[in-house]
């Protein structure tokens, strides 16, 4: 895999956390984003909160639009380090 490609411990946990908290503050359970994700299965969920699995950017902004938030919110916390 390209160095370019490769994920940080640091980067992953903090992506992880962010998932967690967004959840959390959207008063959401993992069940339920889950279903709403259309995967049924709150592991998934779990397995991504964790640093389990790697997001894909559909994922990202299907997750997004569930919790409210900027794609960008996740990636750097508050969306203001990524210029288009």
């Amino acid at each position: 895999m390209p160095e370019w490609r490769k994920q940080t411990d640091s980067e992953r946990k903090r992506l992880a956390a962010r998932l967690r908290e967004a959840r959390e503050a959207a008063g959401l359970n993992q069940h339920e984003v889950a279903v709403q994700l259309g995967i049924g299965s709150r592991s998934i969920i779990s397995e991504l909160e964790h640093g389990q699995r790697r997001l894909d950017v559909v994922e990202l902004m299907a997750l997004a639009v569930i919790y409210g938030k900027p794609a960008a919110w996740f990636l750097d916390g508050d969306g203001a380090g990524f210029k288009a």
